[in-house]
């Protein structure tokens, strides 16, 4: 939702706040009037904060539909001055207030000149799958036909590839992103020569080995890379899917003429390609997986030395700047919430604590404002996880985490991420005994499911007030709330079906 409005006001990251608030005054007051009530929200909402009284005396609930009502309003107001196109990618990562106003939008959509697109993974669930107005467009595999013109149009026709085609296309079952890579392989290992369309198999098909999967492939492919522009792929794997050349420039240590050859022989084999020029030349990688698995092939000792080089690579390229506004410390702290995320997911829980631990102690940079307690919440909860893994459920610092993370969820009024912090307190005071205190905890679990009307939410907070009642010496309690977890539990299993049905046209469930 902020990147959409950063976008729809014309927002530059050189921006600081005085200009930030004279082009959303600009914008929004030329476009409506009647939209000025809800200035102070979107400002607060870009950092920008208005001297608001009003604004001030709202509480966190009431801030929160504030902000979700004026977004909303603005895209629906634009949508009478032109046709307007909203897009949310990646669905499944969506964060709770933006899923909150993509619901918002999709009721107000019949009456609007308006088109929303969003794309999601098949296990995203959503409440508007019933609505007349919606559509749902699967990306499957491509068919074998559609895959054997897919590769007409890579290989040609010359007799020595028809075989090879059938080979890949059953090998890949249809992915179009494995199919060019697969292509991509067999070009560079020279077992196919010529030009995109006019290729000629230079080796025996019994001879050819395909990866089993994309991530292998890919693998294979960047360790055919010359030692320095692998280097150059996995600096900028670490700084992230967007890479602005001033800032790996900065950490890969060669000359900026190389750098720049590098690059180009990194787009020419399709790992990266350029998305900016001005104000900054900016690369991204071409795929999520791309990025993924050049971060992988990066020792997690080199991994740690290039992350502590982005930071104060920050620092000293914008030392002018870190005091103006926190945006670049906001970078900072972004690229070590990553570098965290995927260390855990990896299991290499010590080092994930330390990355969170420094991006907690970088948000004192941030100043005072909604982004940096958003920031800080996003770390307080990543770092839960980790330290139970590693230090165990009932150690302090497991309490003094989940604890901030809650106050800071009550202050944002945000449910989900007081849920999760309630979860953590929750493994706590259970983990060391205290169930009379679990108890407490499970019972605002339950409240807090019931306050969204989420199912799965409610079923997690049944699951801890069992034993919670039963320890606590209520085994009469502990009985009680099972019939209606069962039914919600059903209820739950009967939703998750009818998805699959949506999905794959299963069997609807009985």
């Amino acid at each position: 939702m902020i990147e959409l409005l950063k976008s729809y006001f014309r927002i530059e990251a050189r921006d600081d706040a005085r200009i930030i608030r004279e082009k959303v005054t600009g914008r929004l007051l030329s476009l409506d009037r009647t939209l000025e009530p809800f200035l102070p929200a979107l400002l607060w909402l870009l950092d920008a904060p208005a001297d608001s009284a009003q604004w001030d005396r709202l509480d966190p609930r009431e801030r929160r539909q504030q902000t979700l009502d004026g977004v909303k309003r603005l895209l629906l107001r634009e949508s009478q001055v032109q046709p307007v196109v909203v897009v949310f990618e990646d669905l499944h990562w969506i964060d709770a207030e933006t899923q909150a106003l993509v619901e918002a939008l999709v009721e107000s959509l019949p009456a609007a000149r308006a088109l929303l697109l969003v794309n999601y993974r098949p296990e995203n669930q959503h409440p508007w799958g019933s609505k007349t107005y919606y559509r749902q467009l699967r990306i499957d595999p491509l068919p074998a036909a559609t895959a054997h013109e897919l590769l007409d149009a890579l290989l040609g026709h010359d007799p020595s590839v028809q075989a090879l085609k059938a080979v890949l296309v059953q090998r890949t079952e249809g992915t179009p992103f494995f199919l060019e890579g697969s292509v991509r392989t067999l070009v560079e290992t020279k077992t196919l020569v010529g030009e995109r369309g006019a290729y000629r198999l230079q080796r025996p098909l019994s001879a050819i080995q395909v990866p089993a999967t994309v991530q292998a492939l890919l693998a294979a492919r960047i360790d055919r890379l010359s030692s320095e522009e692998k280097a150059v792929l996995q600096a900028a794997s670490v700084i992230g899917t967007d890479v602005p050349f001033g800032l790996l420039h900065a950490i890969a240590d060669i000359p900026e003429g190389q750098l720049r050859r590098h690059l180009t022989e990194l787009q020419s084999a399709e790992f990266v390609y350029e998305t900016n020029l001005f104000p900054e030349l900016e690369h991204t990688f071409k795929h999520a997986l791309t990025h993924e698995v050049a971060y992988g092939t990066l020792l997690g000792e080199r991994r740690r030395a290039v992350h502590a080089r982005i930071v104060a690579a920050i620092e000293r390229l914008h030392a002018d700047r870190l005091n103006e506004r926190g945006e670049l410390w906001d970078r900072a702290v972004a690229y070590l919430y990553d570098a965290g995320a995927k260390a855990f997911r990896r299991s290499t829980n010590d080092e994930a604590i330390a990355y969170f631990t420094r991006g907690l102690e970088l948000t004192a940079k941030l100043g005072a404002g909604p982004e940096q307690v958003r920031h800080e919440l996003k770390l307080l909860l990543a770092l839960g996880p980790a330290l139970q893994a590693t230090r165990g459920f009932g150690v302090a610092e497991v309490e003094r985490t989940y604890s901030r993370a809650r106050t800071l969820s009550e202050h944002l009024g945000e449910p989900i991420e007081l849920f999760q912090a309630l979860w953590g307190l929750w493994l706590h005071t259970a983990g060391r005994g205290r169930f009379t205190e679990a108890r407490r905890v499970s019972e605002e679990l339950l409240e807090v499911a019931e306050r969204l009307g989420d199912r799965t939410l409610r079923l997690e907070a049944h699951h801890s007030m069992s034993p919670s009642t039963l320890y606590a010496g209520d085994p009469e309690a502990t009985r009680r709330p099972g019939p209606r977890a069962r039914h919600r539990a059903r209820a739950y299993r009967l939703d998750r079906q009818r998805a699959a049905v949506r999905r794959r046209r299963l069997p609807a469930p009985r």
